[in-house]
């Protein structure tokens, strides 16, 4: 899985790269089929947005999150794709088998 991170008036630094590829890893063990993941981060005035886009088989996956902290706009972020690429791997799986 190849992740791009990327800040909007916002200098990307090491802890934000390590924690944002530690977060996204955890979407794999859902489903390995994510070819690559674009992530942009931006300091909104009172309040912090991440945003990503996630490629999959058979999809594209957008989610958007903000929080007073930018750990907390990430941790949102990926429960929300948690959840997307949940419902799209049992859309498949039900479609597959005719249920």
């Amino acid at each position: 899985m190849q992740i791009n991170i990327s800040g909007h008036h916002l200098e990307v630094t090491d802890a934000l790269r390590t924690y944002v590829g530690d977060k996204f890893s955890r979407l794999e063990r859902h489903f390995d089929q994510i070819t690559s993941v674009q992530v942009i981060l931006s300091p909104e005035p009172k309040t912090h947005k991440a945003e990503s886009t996630i490629h999959i088989s058979g999809a594209d996956l957008f989610a958007t999150a903000e929080a007073d902290d930018m750990y907390a706009a990430i941790d949102k972020l990926t429960d929300k794709l948690d959840r997307q690429i949940l419902k799209h791997k049992e859309k498949a799986v039900n479609h597959k088998h005719g249920h």
